[in-house]
């Protein structure tokens, strides 16, 4: 109730018909409550429904196989942060492993400023204006005159980068792509000292990727 800022009667409320209809039940008298199969079920039908989703998985998994990283597929919601659609888990014991669902603020992300450069000018203002350049660490961000001036590094080169901005020692490349007319992005994010070294070569797989999904339109 308190995350959700709503009436403790009515978290309960939506608590017990969600157990009712069997997405929920109770661990242990006050002990709390937890997704039952069923919602995972549920959560399932609805990806393989996803018709972008389903378009863009078989580039996604090649992707992960190309690279061995962990690869996210993503967009901007409607108050401008970075939202998860997917993601493919790296191999590798040690890996970036993110979560699909989760959200990020667009100045301290690949994925961010991947979709930011789609944007014309007064679009990025006014999608900035209200938001906090949250700093994270010493690498991060935190002026819009930088974080432009990195948009125009970043297009002249071929790839969007998060070098530890927002999670010290995890770096990820990005690249837009349009399907349908919406915008989104895909990365390929892992440790720095791996990703670093394969950024170019990284980064014209990605662009290869994203521009086959396009012509798939």
């Amino acid at each position: 109730a308190r995350l959700l800022d709503v009436p403790v009667s009515s978290c309960l409320a939506l608590i017990r018909t969600l157990t009712g209809l069997g997405y929920l039940y109770e661990t242990g008298r006050r002990q709390g409550y937890y997704p039952t199969g069923r919602l995972l079920a549920m959560a399932q039908r609805i990806a393989r429904a996803d018709p972008v989703l389903d378009r863009v998985y078989p580039s996604l998994v090649e992707l992960r196989e190309a690279t061995r990283e962990t690869i996210v597929f993503a967009k901007l919601t409607q108050d401008g942060r970075v939202v998860y659609l997917d993601v493919l888990d790296s191999p590798h014991t040690i890996r970036y492993a993110p979560v699909a669902g989760e959200f990020k603020d667009v100045h301290a992300n690949s994925l961010g400023k991947a979709l930011l450069s789609l944007l014309d000018a007064p679009a990025r203002e006014a999608l900035l204006a209200g938001m906090p350049m949250t700093r994270y660490n010493e690498r991060t961000l935190i002026t819009r005159e930088a974080l432009f001036a990195d948009l125009d590094r970043s297009r002249q080169r071929g790839w969007f980068m998060n070098s530890g901005e927002s999670i010290p020692d995890v770096g990820a490349i990005a690249w837009p792509v349009t399907l349908s007319g919406e915008h989104y992005a895909i990365s390929v994010g892992g440790p720095i000292y791996r990703i670093e070294p394969e950024q170019e070569n990284y980064a014209r797989i990605l662009r290869a990727a994203c521009t086959a999904l396009e012509q798939q339109a």
